[in-house]
């Protein structure tokens, strides 16, 4: 298999205000170095290879979100390598990339043009039919949608992408037992196209049922790697 993303040895490290230091002034009357630092990924290793699912598990807090800001190389690593040779698709989380004040049909074309796919007809129809969001709804700004029909347009929208790699976060927490079971066949549906997956979720389940392999973080290190089988298991004992 060809490898497509390899982390060797990531540290990320996030500067806290812990002295309570927001001016000038407040700086030269502290006494004590305001700024501390936390890791939150600690020494993060693993590999994703051509068509492989990979699931991320771990508690609130555990680095989940940080692992992926990296990959969409919105935080850049304070140690160790991150190598990608695949295209990876925008980040499929709840209203991630849509702005709240324009209407869906707004947003589809604004996000296709920021993904260089222009305002191609057909995928726009390819998207709407997949949302299953009727055109009353498509013309009402985003920020009056519920939590399920938002996921229902970024799942339609990002998957409008053709990429090496897709990075899902906890989209199928949301929406109708119809949508959930319409989006896993599509993750199917890519698999069997050869695409790779990385999918994030708090329920063992879900990877099991997705993935061929897990990751399982705490307090930003991989306490577990493997079968996605094994991970899962792990994962239900520890918690």
């Amino acid at each position: 298999m060809s490898q497509l993303l390899a982390y060797k040895n990531v540290f990320v490290k996030y500067r806290h205000n812990h002295a309570g230091v927001y001016s000038i002034k407040d700086l030269l009357t502290t006494f004590s170095m305001p700024f501390q630092y936390k890791t939150i990924l600690d020494d993060v290793s693993f590999t994703l290879n051509k068509g492989e699912s990979l699931g991320i598990l771990g508690r609130n807090g555990s680095g989940k979100s940080t692992l992926l800001r990296t990959m969409a190389n919105i935080v850049k690593p304070y140690k160790g390598t991150i190598e990608c040779v695949g295209s990876i698709a925008p980040i499929l989380a709840l209203g991630v990339g849509l702005e709240m004040e324009l209407t869906g049909y707004e947003n589809i074309d604004l996000l296709l043009a920021l993904y260089g796919q222009g305002r191609d007809k057909k995928k726009i129809a390819d998207i709407i039919a997949f949302s299953e969001l009727d055109d009353v709804t498509l013309k009402q700004a985003v920020k009056c949608y519920s939590s399920g029909m938002l996921a229902r347009l970024s799942f339609s929208i990002s998957f409008a992408n053709d990429c090496a790699i897709y990075i899902i976060d906890e989209v199928l927490a949301v929406g109708d037992f119809g949508f959930q079971s319409k989006c896993i066949q599509k993750i199917n549906e890519l698999k069997t196209q050869g695409k790779s997956i990385i999918f994030v979720s708090h329920f063992p389940d879900e990877v099991e049922r997705i993935c061929d392999k897990a990751i399982l973080l705490e307090n930003g290190k991989i306490i577990q790697q493997g079968k996605a089988h094994d991970v899962c298991d792990y994962y239900r004992k520890l918690f």
